[in-house]
């Protein structure tokens, strides 16, 4: 839960690196957090639910993207590298696999690394 508070509030920050951890975490927490509101509100047949549902989606947007940038830092690739997540079938495929990545071992352009600061 820390990881994903964490990248909450960082949402509007496009720089520097995000770690795996943090990464994953973050999204970990957002699907369970938002299938359970989906879910709830299907079983219940209520609108609202699915409404707030689709908030907490909108709200997520940006720390979403912002991690995910953070995160392509952390393996040494610009942020605009997101963009490859639109290219029809493969595009997500490919950003999986760079957010799967291990970290540069060593300070880059876009930060030091995230992993010599532990939380």
């Amino acid at each position: 839960m820390q990881w994903y508070l964490e990248a909450i509030k960082n949402y509007a920050n496009f720089k520097g690196r995000a770690r795996r951890k943090e990464y994953w975490l973050f999204n970990l927490f957002n699907i369970l957090l938002m299938g359970t509101l989906y879910i709830i509100g299907s079983a219940m047949e209520s609108l609202l639910l699915l409404v707030v549902t689709l908030i907490y989606y909108f709200f997520m947007l940006i720390p979403s993207i912002s991690v995910t940038v953070r995160r392509l830092h952390d393996i040494g690739y610009s942020g605009w590298m997101y963009l490859v997540n639109f290219i029809p079938l493969v595009g997500g495929i490919i950003l999986l696999v760079f957010t799967c990545l291990d970290s540069e071992a060593n300070e880059n352009k876009y930060g030091a690394n995230p992993k010599v600061f532990v939380h």
